[in-house]
């Protein structure tokens, strides 16, 4: 099937893919845009899955206060390099990932990751944490966090 561009354009709009990955995945699917949707996906987590082992040496401190002031969190996000941690997908996930931790105060970075993220509990954090990876490609961790509440 010949794929349109506005199709690819739309695309790569909604997954942040390369041009290629987007005509590939719509041709895949007959210009089906939620199967290259998920076909996408699944490409970014098997990419994160295989950067997993990189060693992470660069990073960011992430906080988030809810705001009765009741509550805050710390995320130390690591990274392999000091580009992707200043890319505004990493900012956002630590961002979103220190908001979790407050929300549901998990013990171990196990527990976190496996946890429903509260804003598609159709997701785990894992699955955030991959998806970024997939588009930065670079592996990405959770090295610690904490939890202060009155």
């Amino acid at each position: 099937m010949k794929v349109k561009i506005e199709d690819i354009k739309r695309l790569r709009e909604k997954t942040d893919a390369g041009i290629a990955d987007c005509r590939q995945a719509l041709e895949e699917t007959d210009g089906k845009m939620g199967e290259a949707i998920k076909i996408l996906r699944k490409k970014g987590i098997e990419r994160a899955e295989k950067k997993g082992e990189r060693e992470v040496k660069a990073g960011a401190v992430f906080s988030y206060v809810h705001h009765n002031g009741k509550v805050a969190s710390l995320v130390v996000l690591a990274s392999e390099t000091d580009f992707v941690a200043k890319t505004d997908e990493f900012q956002h996930l630590g961002k979103e990932i220190a908001m979790q931790v407050a929300a549901s105060k998990p013990g171990t970075t196990a527990e976190l990751l496996d946890q429903e993220y509260v804003r598609d509990p159709s997701k785990k954090i894992r699955e955030l944490v991959k998806e970024v990876i997939g588009k930065l490609g670079e592996n990405i961790q959770v090295v610690d966090f904490s939890v202060k509440s009155i």
